[in-house]
Formats: C-alpha cells, sequence, structure tokens
C-alpha cells in the first residue's frame, strides 16, 4: 500500500466515531450539481440546484453526507461519481449480500468503507466487524458456578467477524464469513466460561448460491445454496443468527427458498448442525441433524401468517437416554406495529418424538399486545404473556419439557451473553415493555416480566437447580430492564443496560441453596455497555 493509503486511513478513523450520518435518519449525503440554469444534466437521481455565485458544474454536499465517503472524495481517493453510487449503496444501488436472504438486513448492512477505500469492484464485497461488551453481574445462582464461592463475574467479551462475497448482485454468488469470539478476565473461579462465549478462529458462512429472478416468467424469485451459513427464521424464536450472545450457531447444509415480492416466501433446508469448539475449528456432525420447512405471507397487512416445520435428529451423545428426535409444527399470526394503531403477535409451537427411549409431547404459547401511539417520540406499550412446558414427572415414561431448538432470547426475555437465566422451557412469565424513540437514532427501553416454573419438579433452565419433590415452589421473582441504545451512524452503534432481578422464593428452599454458590438467593443486578464498529 502507498504512503497517501496509508495516511487516508489513518485520518479516517476518527471520522467513525465523530461523523453526523444518522443510522435512521437521512443516511447518506448526495451530490447536488449548483450553477445557475441551464446546466449540463444530472446524473439520476442528483438534484439541480441554481446559484450563481458557484459555476455551473461544480459539486457541493448536502450537510447530511456520510462524512468518512465526503473525505474519500474531498482528498481525491475516490471520483465523483464512485461517491454517489456509494452514497446511495443501501437504496436503489444497494448491492445484495448472498446471505440476505437468511439473516437480517440490518446486520448485514453499513457502509462498506473498507470495500470503497481499496477500489474494489462491485462484485466483491468486504467488511469488518468488532464488537466489545464490559459486563458484569453479582450473586450467581449455577450450579457450576459454586467454585466461585459467589464472587462476582465480571468479562469482556468481544466478537470480530470479517466478511469477503463474490458475485455482486449476479446469478452466482459466494461468502466467507470468518469469526472470532473470546472473552476475556474470565479466569477466575466460577466465571462463566462455555462455547456460548468463547468460539476462536472460526468459519460462521462459506457458501455458494444460485439466484434466479423471474423464473419461468412467472415473477417468483427462486434461491439455492449449498454450505455452512447462518440464519434466521420468524421471529427467531426457535431458529436464529445469535445477536447479543458472543457466538453464533451455523449449519452446514442445503437452503433452497421462492418468493414473489415481500407478499410470501418459502423456505426449506436440510442441514448438518456445526458443532462449536472454544479453541479448534468447528466440525458438522452427521449425528445431528436439523431440517425444515417455513412458509410466510403478509398478503393481509393485519394478519400475517407464518406457518412451519422442524425436524431434529441428535444422537451425538453416547447416552441413548439424552437422544433428541423431536418433530416440531407451529403457526405465527402478527400485525406490525404502526403509529395509532394496535399490534398483537400470536405463536405456537407443538414438539412430538422421542428424548432417548422415552416420548417426548411439549408446547409453547406466546402473546403479545401493543399499541403505538401517534405522540412525541412515538411511545409503544407492549404486554407479553408465554407459557413454555416443563417436564410434569421427570422420570416417567414421557418428556414434557420444551427445546427451544436453536432460538435466541435476547430481544424479549434477557440479554443473554453470561446472563440469560430464562430460557424457553418450563417457564410460565407475563410481562410488559414501554419502548421509546426520542430520534430515529435512539431507542429507550423499560422492561419488566414475571417469572414461574410451569412445572416445580423440572429444572429451571440450564442452571442446573432442580428440586425433584416440588417442595421449593415455582416462584422465580421478577426482573426490571432499563435498555440504551444509540446508532451514531450504520458503521458505530452503542447498547448498554442494566437489570435487577429480584429473586424468588423457590431460591430459599434449602434444596436449592444446597445446589447454588454462597448468596445465589440474593437479588443480582447485571449491567454492560458495549460498542460495534463496522468498516
Amino acid at each position: 500500500m502507498s504512503k497517501p493509503s496509508l495516511w487516508r486511513i489513518v485520518l479516517t478513523v476518527p471520522l467513525l466515531f465523530g461523523g453526523t450520518d444518522r443510522a435512521n435518519a437521512v443516511e447518506y449525503g448526495e451530490l447536488v450539481q449548483q450553477g445557475p440554469y441551464p446546466c449540463a444534466s444530472t446524473a439520476p437521481g442528483i438534484s439541480e440546484q441554481r446559484s450563481p455565485e458557484i459555476p455551473c458544474g461544480t459539486w457541493a454536499f448536502k450537510s447530511t453526507e456520510d462524512p468518512v465517503f465526503k473525505f474519500m472524495r474531498d482528498t481525491g481517493w475516490i471520483t465523483n461519481e464512485r461517491y454517489h453510487a456509494v452514497s446511495d449503496q443501501t437504496g436503489k444501488n444497494w448491492i445484495e449480500p448472498p446471505d440476505a436472504i437468511l439473516n437480517r438486513r440490518k446486520d448485514i448492512e453499513w457502509n462498506r468503507y473498507l470495500k470503497t477505500g481499496l477500489h474494489l469492484p462491485d462484485w466483491i464485497d468486504l467488511g469488518l466487524e468488532n464488537r466489545t461488551r464490559f459486563e458484569s453481574y453479582d450473586h450467581p445462582w449455577r450450579a457450576s458456578q459454586i467454585a466461585g464461592n459467589g464472587a462476582t463475574d465480571s468479562q469482556v467479551p468481544m466478537r470480530s467477524r470479517l466478511r469477503v462475497g463474490l458475485g455482486g448482485n449476479g446469478p452466482l454468488r459466494f461468502l466467507f464469513e470468518g469469526q472470532d469470539s473470546r472473552s476475556f478476565f474470565n479466569g477466575e473461579p466460577g466465571s462463566f466460561r462455555d462455547t456460548t462465549m468463547i468460539n476462536e478462529f472460526d468459519v460462521t458462512q462459506l457458501f455458494g448460491a444460485v439466484k434466479l429472478d423471474n423464473v419461468l416468467g412467472t415473477g417468483l424469485r427462486s434461491d439455492f445454496l449449498f454450505g455452512r451459513f447462518t440464519l434466521d427464521v420468524g421471529n427467531r424464536r426457535l431458529i436464529a443468527r445469535n445477536d447479543f450472545r458472543n457466538t453464533t450457531n451455523a449449519f452446514d447444509g442445503f437452503y433452497w427458498q421462492i418468493s414473489q415480492d415481500k407478499t410470501w416466501k418459502l423456505r426449506a433446508f436440510v442441514t448438518e448442525t456445526v458443532q462449536r469448539d472454544d479453541t479448534s475449528l468447528d466440525t458438522q456432525n452427521n449425528k445431528s441433524l436439523f431440517w425444515g420447512t417455513y412458509f410466510e405471507s403478509q398478503h393481509v397487512r393485519w394478519l400475517n401468517l407464518d406457518a412451519y416445520y422442524m425436524g431434529l435428529n441428535d444422537r451425538r451423545v453416547a447416552t441413548v437416554t439424552s437422544h433428541r428426535t423431536y418433530n416440531t409444527f407451529g403457526g405465527r399470526l402478527y400485525k406490525d406495529p404502526k403509529p395509532g394503531e394496535f399490534d398483537y403477535e400470536i405463536e405456537t409451537a407443538w414438539q412430538i418424538g422421542h428424548k432417548g427411549v422415552t416420548k417426548h409431547f411439549a408446547h409453547f404459547e406466546h402473546l403479545d399486545i401493543g399499541y403505538m401511539f401517534n405522540l412525541p417520540w412515538t411511545p409503544r406499550i407492549l404486554f407479553h404473556f408465554d407459557y413454555v412446558s416443563g417436564d410434569h414427572k421427570p422420570g416417567d415414561s414421557q418428556d414434557e419439557g420444551f427445546d427451544t431448538l436453536f432460538g435466541a432470547r435476547n430481544f424479549e426475555y434477557n440479554m443473554t451473553s453470561m446472563w440469560g437465566p430464562f430460557y424457553r422451557t418450563n417457564l410460565i412469565s407475563p410481562g410488559w415493555r414501554l419502548i421509546l424513540n426520542p430520534t430515529p437514532d435512539w431507542i429507550l427501553e423499560v422492561k419488566h416480566r414475571v417469572w414461574y416454573l410451569a412445572q416445580n419438579k423440572d429444572v429451571f433452565g440450564s442452571s442446573g437447580l432442580r428440586d425433584p419433590t416440588g417442595s421449593a415452589g415455582g416462584s422465580l421473582g421478577h426482573d426490571m430492564q432499563l435498555r440504551a441504545r444509540w446508532a451514531v451512524t450504520r458503521n458505530l452503534d452503542f447498547d448498554t443496560g442494566y437489570i435487577h432481578w429480584f429473586k424468588g422464593s423457590y431460591f430459599d428452599s434449602p434444596v436449592i441453596l444446597a445446589q447454588m454458590p454462597t448468596g445465589g438467593n440474593k437479588d443480582s443486578d447485571y449491567f454492560y455497555f458495549q460498542i460495534r464498529l463496522r468498516i
């Protein structure tokens, strides 16, 4: 790399933190041709303004433009034409990454500063992401943390990703995504550490894809891909590309999709689940098969519909009693929130199969009812209720504990990572949430939920705690959560939150106290602060 390129990169870094480009307002500046009328014709989408002080054909910039792209243009690093193209790269000029059909667009869309600075062609995608978080909680409750004698657990998880895509918007495309997940200051006795926190130098996505537009003149689009990929499905309760968690679920196999714009979509996949290892390369396992179909319809605005089937055959563990052979059927009805309107979401899922030699029959039900006020800050109030079945009589011939498969919890239950006490199994939880948007790039949130075991004799989440007699009851307490998110730009955002968990009478039972670290029955406080930077 030449010396001029090096100093340009050095000077660009501060602009990532000091720019005025907003994530949800006017994201990108536009080139504005100024000069006395008539001027030469402008490029499509560029407005023409008349200013006698500026010669015809001179380029000026709106105040809302992206500061890094402006810097590149002003220093001659990129041309005017290239500036205009990248300034609208999330609009009509957006080049869809190959995994846009798999994952939420907001997780993979940002200004590609690195790609633009290196003058890479449109058919090459290049992006870097780093998220660093400080988090801490006191009075740990997990049985596995007894060795820490109840000491506060504080860590610094860090997740870094590298994306390289080939093919642009063409019919044949390729994507590589590497991820390094690690956590610092986690060497103390009792520190929470597993493969949800640590997964060093690994591959989360590596696949080839074929895209067919207007299949046989029907207007339908079809996509097929093969390889390793991550996946968001529905509202992510059963399959998710993990967001808050430090490591990410991945699958090896085939994926197919056919869709008609945003009206309807049918997705199908057959995979082997990827087994995470904290320090070695992850591998797929032919003894853990996962497959399914998912249909989404948005024909009626107030009655969107999802319907799905998922199958799991997990025989990795040598112990036959731990084998899982599940079939999960479910559906979801919902209406998206809009100012001045009610919204709702109803989801139900039912599981049948076997856990070892024991018959398995489980289910979960979810209900949301919300209202978004047409007022400043667009406040939205939301009421939740979840029922997730637990095992009524552990040790008998039937297992009723629901398995959430590969779903996410942060968006509606609690922060995960090293916290995350509540799982989508053996749970009853009513609650409410207030969401405020003071500006398009700020989100403030207050959440309160009450927690009970659905079956007192079954295990509490993944804590390792269980009272086989049921005498401890099922009151897990309630928690209050405060959260604030600030998207400075598409490339830089901050997220911070605090939770106070008022623990219930379940933790005061002598049977449960004997299984926990010292002081595990006392209320817990959790705090985190994170920064994410993408280039």
